[in-house]
């Protein structure tokens, strides 16, 4: 493809090897016209005649590669700060291009778009933002679409996948490059609408720049992801969660947040609104909690368009806030109610509340919640079903900042009524002083706990202690199924380890 193709929607200038500016005519053209072969941006998967982006990263900057991706055989450069580039004598008529752009990431975005063909023109694309419920929103509005009859793509934190394919994507949402990959290959397996996750870091890293969303979706605002290399506040992090605003045609928020004025500052859009307070466009009522052997639901009926009585299998006011968000967006699409309807009773996302048929007489649920704030909403919204004791099994990822241990053992001890704590992630450190510190944050509140740091050991005398009426939660692991052990992953799902514990009891009952 040819240079001018890539580059027709920037702002930029060619330079030279010394970093001179091409002026000439003549130069220009024949640099527009210059073909690559490829694009990347990781400095290991140059090939010859390819286009690498020099990329300014959290640990590494691209352009510190620049030269090296010369020497390896790369036509053409693009950056945006000078490099030294003095060592590279090419050879004669195959001299590079070099595009100085404002930003690079942001240039790689309209670049990659344009490299494969523009394929989110060929698809709907809904985006959804905010600090919880993206996941559980994607995917109830994924089982709404593919109930009429709809070919779906999902993309987000459990995974990049249509129909029986998944696509690997190592972040909630991939880098811009990888982005336009995975949706030229669902435009071309005749995928007609993509539903993903936009994460703050995403839309403040251009990730989603090169294309215009249909739907832009608000859930929800609260304090997270601020810190190095993530946002500098909340005020940065609130700011990156509007721009989505300004590049969908279609704007579907919570009407009840507290921050959706100020989400939808400057927006470019058409609005519309949900919740469960009078004013919003779809609102909830008689909310209903629903309790059946072994499971959490909630039951509700909805005014506005459209009106119906739906009951879904998750627990809580935010599930009901999920449901609404998808039922809005499917509206647009035409999904009848009985359509909606039927998804959302048979709905289950792998890790958000997903419970596991363990026993009649008790609960047992596994859960992303892996930070003091997911912890507390997690554990207040199942105290509203009135269990005969709320069990929470937990653990913290090691090397993070060490306040969580604290903060998440303070959250356990003062709303479970009996805490398991284990292993999670321990990365490079001792799981038992991990464990060490939770205690450490369970003690003030005198909540009754034991340590328990095999995480299947734990799991297996939750179950084995369960008494009727009690809820377990098996809190911080979700949809992973790994856990990480000094720089290994070592295979471990929950769900494999209840199976195994169930299988060892009824061999030893037998």
């Amino acid at each position: 493809m040819k240079i001018a193709k890539l580059a027709q929607r920037l702002d930029y200038h060619f330079e030279t090897l010394n970093g001179e500016p091409v002026t000439d005519p003549e130069i220009i053209r024949s640099l527009r016209n210059r073909e690559v072969t490829g694009i990347t941006n990781d400095s290991r998967k140059i090939t010859e005649g390819c286009l690498f982006f020099c990329i300014c990263g959290a640990r590494s900057d691209g352009h510190d590669y620049a030269l090296q991706a010369l020497r390896s055989g790369a036509a053409a450069l693009v950056i945006q700060k000078h490099v030294d580039l003095s060592g590279f004598t090419p050879e004669e008529g195959r001299e590079p291009v070099i595009l100085r752009v404002h930003d690079s990431r942001y240039a790689m975005a309209f670049m990659s778009a344009a490299y494969y063909g523009d394929p989110a023109s060929e698809m709907k694309i809904i985006g959804v933002t905010g600090t919880k419920g993206k996941t559980t929103t994607t995917y109830m509005v994924r089982n709404m679409l593919e109930n009429a009859g709809f070919k779906v793509g999902i993309i987000g934190t459990i995974e990049a996948a249509y129909g029986d394919v998944h696509l690997s994507s190592p972040t909630t949402t991939p880098e811009s490059m990888r982005l336009q990959e995975i949706f030229r290959e669902m435009a071309d397996a005749g995928v007609q609408i993509v539903v993903m996750e936009v994460s703050s870091q995403a839309l403040m890293l251009h990730r989603t720049q090169g294309f215009i969303f249909d739907l832009g979706i608000f859930t929800n605002l609260s304090p997270d992801h601020i810190g190095p290399a993530e946002h500098k506040d909340f005020e940065d992090y609130l700011h990156c969660k509007s721009l989505l605003f300004r590049q969908c045609r279609v704007g579907i928020v919570n009407g009840d947040s507290p921050y959706t004025e100020r989400v939808l500052e400057n927006h470019t859009c058409q609005v519309e609104t949900f919740g469960l307070k009078e004013g919003n466009d779809l609102r909830a009522v008689d909310l209903e909690l629903v309790r059946h052997p072994g499971q959490l639901g909630v039951r509700f009926r909805t005014e506005g368009d459209p009106a119906m009585t739906a009951e879904v299998p998750m627990p809580g006011s935010f599930t009901v806030y999920n449901a609404l968000c998808a039922i809005a967006v499917c509206r647009h699409f035409g999904v009848s109610p009985a359509d909606i309807a039927g998804a959302l009773q048979g709905i289950r996302v792998r890790g958000r509340i997903e419970m596991v048929d363990v026993s009649d007489a008790f609960t047992l649920m596994i859960d992303y919640a892996h930070n003091a704030m997911a912890l507390e909403s997690l554990l207040q919204t199942l105290r509203e079903y009135e269990p005969g004791r709320l069990v929470c099994v937990f653990g913290c990822g090691g090397n993070r900042d060490r306040q969580r241990r604290f903060e998440m053992g303070e959250v356990s001890g003062r709303l479970a009524d009996f805490s398991i704590i284990t292993s999670d992630n321990p990365r490079f450190e001792e799981p038992e002083a991990i464990i060490a510190d939770i205690v450490t944050g369970i003690a003030p509140t005198g909540g009754t706990h034991i340590e328990i740091t095999d995480r299947k050991e734990a799991i297996a005398y939750a179950i084995h202690h369960g008494q009727p009426g009690d809820i377990i939660v098996l809190a911080g692991k979700g949809h992973e199924d790994y856990q990480e052990i000094c720089g290994v992953k070592h295979p471990m799902d929950e769900r494999d380890l209840i199976a195994q514990i169930l299988e060892e009891d009824a061999a030893g009952r037998n």
